[in-house]
């Protein structure tokens, strides 16, 4: 007998049950992000490799030890996308989209890290994803933030607080970079073996360590808000300013780096302590030299990117019902003549109410089993036809969750009459 095939670790299977889960967040998001004016694109999912090394940066965890990479069958070096901003610039420089223009853009979809797969970590792993290009100013960094509180609000998600940190501008955060590889050098023997890879390419990452006995280290380190230039500190004044007036509460953490390379000035991260280790549920920045190091005009552009199964996991953890649409009425058709007459009424009924959800038995079956189906299917009614209604122009309706009796109805008037029902039972 052969072996079953399983999924790959780390790349689980999203069941019905779990689904109304994701449709919710999914709606609410698409809902939101519709009404800011935001617009959905749609990239694939894998990317040549050099468009994550160029964008992400090639001394980054995520390109050096995360990616799928593989060769296709041209020998040409290809990746499943590990985030989406690299993707979404890219095809924006291909079609246009971005030279003397401003873009607000959304995508949602599968990204892919070669992780070690825990809660709320996965190697397949979806995000919902939103840009802004064209804008230079902090005020569309600030209504990026602010759109994000609102989708908490709107969800209903309790205790998450906002991390800000501004990163400078590239020039600035050149000169810092020097002072801090002096100073991880003169502690280079207390440094981790990660710490000391990133010391000499990518050091500002040192400060983002997750190492408990690296904290006193990192913590005497120099900061980078005393070495930035007059563009950098007015930036971040005002978007912090913005974000006083709209009543946006945050927390300056000046060790909020980011794992990408890509990103000046602003960046933010959404984090909760509901789901342990895995704290982050939002985050972003601003990568205003990104669009022209992937080849395109210079372009300011700033986004963000949300973990959908950490927000959804959230979600359950916090208890918040999510909404479950239940079928209105499941129907039950006992014998051929029935099945015949059965089938074309549904068609006809879903043509006069186009919202009804309405689920026809299959497989036919007895009637106690039908009925076992019905009451399964959480439907509110039961419409019954037997070989006997079908001869008297006759259908019964059967609530199935108040305990009503059942009652008759004429074939011909089943549309209308289930309509004045439904209202009714509301």
């Amino acid at each position: 007998m052969s072996k079953n095939i399983q999924s790959i670790r780390g790349m689980n299977d999203i069941l019905p049950e779990a689904t109304p889960a994701w449709q919710y967040l999914e709606n609410t998001a698409r809902t939101l992000l519709n009404r800011y004016g935001y617009s959905e694109i749609r990239m694939p999912i894998v990317e040549q490799t050099d468009l994550f090394s160029r964008a992400v940066g090639e001394v980054t965890d995520i390109v050096e030890k995360e990616m799928y990479t593989f060769a296709d069958r041209n020998d040409d070096s290809l990746s499943l996308r590990p985030e989406g901003t690299a993707g979404c610039i890219r095809a924006g420089i291909q079609h246009g989209l971005f030279h003397n223009q401003q873009q607000r853009l959304w995508y949602t979809g599968p990204m892919f890290r070669h992780e070690r797969p825990q809660k709320g970590r996965y190697r397949q792993f979806h995000q919902i994803g939103v840009e802004a290009f064209g804008m230079a100013g902090p005020d569309i960094d600030a209504e990026l933030i602010a759109m994000t509180a609102r989708l908490w609000k709107t969800l209903g998600i309790r205790n998450l607080r906002l991390e800000l940190n501004t990163l400078g501008t590239p020039e600035s955060r050149h000169a810092y970079r020097a002072l801090l590889v002096d100073y991880f050098t003169a502690h280079e023997a207390h440094l981790d073996d990660d710490s000391k890879r990133r010391l000499h390419t990518n050091p500002l990452r040192i400060l983002d360590t997750k190492n408990p006995d690296l904290k006193d280290i990192v913590a005497g380190a120099p900061s980078l808000h005393d070495h930035l230039d007059a563009v950098s500190r007015e930036h971040f004044a005002t978007l912090r300013s913005l974000l006083d007036s709209m009543g946006i509460a945050y927390e300056v953490n000046q060790r909020l780096v980011r794992g990408l390379d890509y990103y000046t000035h602003m960046v933010f991260e959404w984090v909760t302590d509901d789901l342990g280790a895995q704290s982050t549920v939002c985050a972003g920045g601003r990568y205003d030299g990104l669009v022209e190091q992937l080849g395109g005009k210079p372009t300011p552009g700033v986004g963000f990117g949300m973990g959908m199964e950490r927000l959804i996991l959230l979600l359950e953890t916090q208890g918040i019902a999510i909404p479950v649409t239940a079928p209105d009425v499941f129907l039950i058709m006992a014998g051929k003549t029935a099945i015949q007459a059965g089938l074309a009424l549904a068609e006809t009924v879903r043509d006069a109410l186009p919202n009804l959800r309405l689920i026809s038995n299959g497989g036919e079956g007895s009637f106690k089993t039908q009925m076992k189906r019905a009451d399964k299917s959480t439907a509110r009614f039961a419409l019954i036809l037997g070989e006997n209604e079908v001869e008297r122009g006759e259908i019964g309706l059967k609530p199935l969750r108040d305990g009503s009796e059942q009652i008759t109805l004429s074939l011909n008037q089943v549309a209308q009459q289930l309509a004045v029902l439904l209202e009714k039972t509301q």
